[in-house]
């Protein structure tokens, strides 16, 4: 096992994301920092500790940030990883709100804005694939995917009841075992 990152390489790291994620996007980043690029983490623990943020109350980043923190360096790793994460880019934000502001009726400021925000679906989009093509190795597992992404993409189902039918089914397949 590698020693634990230092604990400013953990806030820059955290830093970087939280000034690179707009809109969207932030667990793929992390993601592809901590587990790829780094190997801080690998996959399964990742992909259960994205789980657990998910479920949890606040932002999926904010937390995933401090999980990770955790468990890289306990305490003064969350704390680490959670400055890093909101400490420049939340000064950032309030600069850049006050420029947008006063830009307000720039003619090319609506069409950057949904720029970016396709960049954002575009990254989620390819994170998603990605953690299927890694994790979903069974016609149930792919089932389950596609039945929600079409339930709440394309239907715009409410969330709570896609999960309140899908997950008991997950399990029962689960249950079941694998099958191809």
């Amino acid at each position: 096992m590698p020693p634990p990152p230092r604990l400013a390489a953990i806030a820059a790291v955290f830093a970087a994301i939280g000034l690179q994620s707009w809109g969207g996007g932030m667990s793929a980043w992390i993601r592809r920092e901590v587990v790829v690029r780094r190997g801080w983490m690998d996959e399964r623990s990742f992909l259960v500790g994205l789980t657990l943020c998910q479920i949890a109350p606040g932002p999926n980043g904010i937390n995933l940030a401090v999980l990770i923190g955790t468990a890289l360096r306990g305490g003064p790793g969350a704390l680490a990883a959670l400055l890093g994460m909101v400490g420049l880019p939340a000064v950032l934000v309030v600069a850049l709100g006050a420029g947008l502001a006063a830009l307000h009726d720039q003619p090319w400021l609506g069409p950057t804005m949904a720029g970016l925000g396709a960049a954002a679906v575009g990254l989620t989009l390819a994170n998603a694939f990605d953690l299927n093509r890694r994790n979903v190795r069974t016609a149930g597992g792919l089932a389950i995917t596609a039945v929600t992404a079409v339930a709440i993409g394309l239907f715009r189902l409410p969330l709570l009841a896609v999960l309140a039918v899908v997950v008991p089914v997950s399990l029962l397949l689960a249950a079941r075992g694998p099958t191809r």
